[in-house]
């Protein structure tokens, strides 16, 4: 029964998947199971960093050399990038063999898929940072010219005309844009009109760790290590206006909640960001190893979109001293990956503090009370966490650098399927 009904679902996404932002939040009525499904591959080394929808197949990016299937009769070839059916779990032959790791996947038009990563080479050909590939072959799309400088592209979101893409760069194809630019989908040429001149004086470097746009695609957030945006002040979060038609624009919204810092050697500890299916809302998750004082190192922290001016979290849950590094809202509730023990525990210094629950290394919120659900599936051992979350019509995808959950072998990848 369970396969039939993935197998439906799995019609129904791909009759819109390439419809929706690669970001867009998926609204989903009810939780999803903490019975893993038992078709997905396993990947036997690395980790798992990010997943994409195209169509039937599933695309999964990391830092990994070999896959097997679900029995692990059979092994695979693949470095840091491989596709499966979404529906069985059947390996597919997409192996475009990048030379370092891929961090960010973002579904595209006709069969295909963006990938962002610290790879100088993919398909067999030069393409830093950032590419677009054909999943029926694995070939680059030759069109599709954006590479980046130095560094890495952590974040990719395709929408419409445009895909944005965030990370440690300065440079995107022949224009200066520092950590963030935005490029048409089809050719790659960097869009004039989208420049928030990025600047971190105090710091190293501008290094974005993630993007989210509202699923109507009118607002972008991108966190990481960056303190002003078009010449004003933001302190690790920037939200961007984006008009259908004009040029973008820095949002008149921004937060104190991250200006403290966490603990020396974080020039960021903001991971990730997700927004609720309406666009109304989003929730951070960060690490940053420090507490006390109510620091907001080690949470996840969900703000109202709507106003203007300051905000400040409308509830906040810490872990108590343990990484979050992913985040996915789909309504329901705000399923958060790390790898921390415990939520609801603002008094814990690597303890469990009072009102603590045990959540190892993946959790669900509830969205309105910011408490953490019964929802418990367990990824046991942690590791160093799940960096990976995407809700998708089948359930929850999850990526880690680690083999159970649920009580069973899924190395380093699940899916846990609607309930």
């Amino acid at each position: 029964m369970r396969r039939r009904l993935l197998a439906a679902a799995v019609t129904a996404l791909a009759a819109f998947a390439v419809a929706l932002p690669a970001s867009a939040a998926l609204n989903q009525p009810a939780p999803v199971s903490i019975d893993p499904a038992d078709f997905t591959p396993n990947v036997l080394d690395g980790e798992v960093r990010a997943f994409a929808v195209v169509g039937d197949a599933v695309v999964v990016g990391g830092d990994f050399t070999t896959v097997t299937d679900a029995r692990r009769k059979v092994r695979y070839k693949r470095n840091n990038l491989f596709a499966y059916r979404a529906a069985t779990g059947e390996i597919l032959p997409f192996a475009p063999e990048p030379d370092a790791p891929v961090l960010s996947l973002a579904t595209g038009p006709n069969n295909t898929v963006y990938a962002g990563g610290s790879f100088q080479r993919i398909a067999g050909g030069p393409q830093r940072g950032l590419a677009q590939l054909s999943l029926a072959d694995g070939r680059r799309v030759e069109a599709f010219a954006a590479p980046i400088n130095w560094g890495d592209v952590r974040s990719v979101i395709a929408a419409g005309q445009w895909v944005y893409a965030a990370g440690s760069f300065s440079r995107i194809g022949t224009a200066d844009r520092v950590g963030l630019a935005r490029v048409n989908a089809t050719t790659g040429a960097v869009d004039p009109g989208f420049d928030l001149k990025l600047a971190a004086p105090h710091l190293t470097r501008v290094k974005l760790e993630d993007l989210a746009l509202t699923p109507d695609g009118t607002r972008l957030a991108a966190v990481g290590a960056v303190e002003q945006a078009a010449g004003q002040w933001r302190a690790q979060v920037v939200m961007v206006d984006v008009p259908a038609t004009g040029p973008a624009r820095l949002a008149d919204w921004y937060t104190d909640a991250y200006t403290r810092p966490c603990r020396a050697g974080f020039e960021t500890y903001l991971r990730g960001i997700d927004f609720d299916p309406t666009g109304t809302y989003a929730t951070i998750v960060a690490t940053g190893r420090k507490w006390g004082d109510q620091l907001m190192c080690d949470t996840a922290a969900r703000f109202d979109l709507r106003g203007t001016g300051m905000h400040r979290p409308l509830w906040v849950n810490w872990t108590g001293g343990d990484s979050l590094y992913s985040v996915a809202d789909t309504g329901a509730a705000v399923y958060v990956g790390g790898h921390q023990r415990w939520m609801d525990n603002p008094q814990g210094h690597e303890t469990a503090g009072p009102g603590a629950v045990a959540r190892p290394g993946i959790a669900a919120i509830d969205p309105v009370t910011g408490k953490a659900t019964t929802w418990n599936p367990k990824r046991v051992p942690r590791g160093v966490g799940a960096r990976a979350l995407l809700a998708t019509p089948q359930g929850l995808l999850v990526g880690s650098d680690t083999e159970r959950i649920g009580n069973e072998y899924h190395a380093r990848l699940a899916l846990l399927p609607l309930a």
